[in-house]
């Protein structure tokens, strides 16, 4: 537990997972693609926030550390938000405590029916299908089935189908690529700079488990 401590704390300082999220299942975001809404493994207003964290919502519960779920789609081939929405506790006539879901977007883009995210570039991840494995962690439940869509500055490059056991093999062949590049190695530095444990097998290992998030592109055929 104290190693992987001290790994949350170095990703805190790069900005790619918080440490509620790492240790309790997360409400995901959401993404209309080809029609169809599917959850989406990636949350493209982060970027927003780390550089506006005045107008970050308050944390709802450890399931919900970002404050809100945002609700975007692919039109024309680009990515845009069309809402933000969080729940909202109450009691009903009987005293009974009850949730529902509210839109906060106007509190933020009051004039815009739909913003272009164009500050986000990397892979969403949308699962789908049937859980293979569910993890009380994040988003580490595993799916039978996944689409990566590639964008770049709100632009949407490519997507990619895979089922379960691809996905694990399109994993490992994005970070052997990765491994080999610059960005890698001074990613690889940082981690282990601050690692107490100076464990490089955990780091790899922890690397090669999140390298979606460490790639903006897909780096293999």
């Amino acid at each position: 537990m104290k190693k992987t401590l001290s790994i949350i704390i170095i990703v805190l300082t790069i900005g790619i997972a918080k440490a509620e999220s790492i240790f309790t299942a997360q409400y995901p975001d959401k993404i209309i693609y080809n029609g169809k809404e599917f959850d989406l493994n990636s949350n493209p207003l982060e970027p927003y926030f780390e550089k506006n964290p005045e107008n970050r919502p308050e944390m709802v519960s450890t399931a919900l550390w970002r404050g809100y779920v945002g609700h975007f789609e692919i039109i024309e081939n680009e990515l845009y938000l069309t809402d933000m929405k969080r729940p909202v506790g109450y009691r009903d006539d009987d005293g009974n405590f009850q949730e529902k879901w509210v839109s906060i977007y106007r509190m933020y883009f009051p004039r815009q029916e739909k913003v272009k995210i164009d500050w986000f570039t990397g892979i969403l991840i949308l699962p789908h299908g049937k859980m293979v494995q569910y993890v009380h962690q994040g988003y580490a439940s595993t799916y039978s089935k996944y689409w990566l869509l590639e964008i770049e500055n709100g632009k949407f490059i490519e997507a990619r189908k895979y089922n379960n056991k691809e996905f694990v093999k399109f994993k490992k062949r994005q970070f052997e690529v990765f491994e080999k590049t610059e960005e890698y190695k001074k990613l690889y530095a940082e981690l282990k700079e601050n690692d107490e444990y100076n464990d490089d097998e955990f780091i790899k290992s922890f690397i090669s488990d999140f390298v979606i998030n460490y790639t903006t592109k897909f780096l293999t055929e």
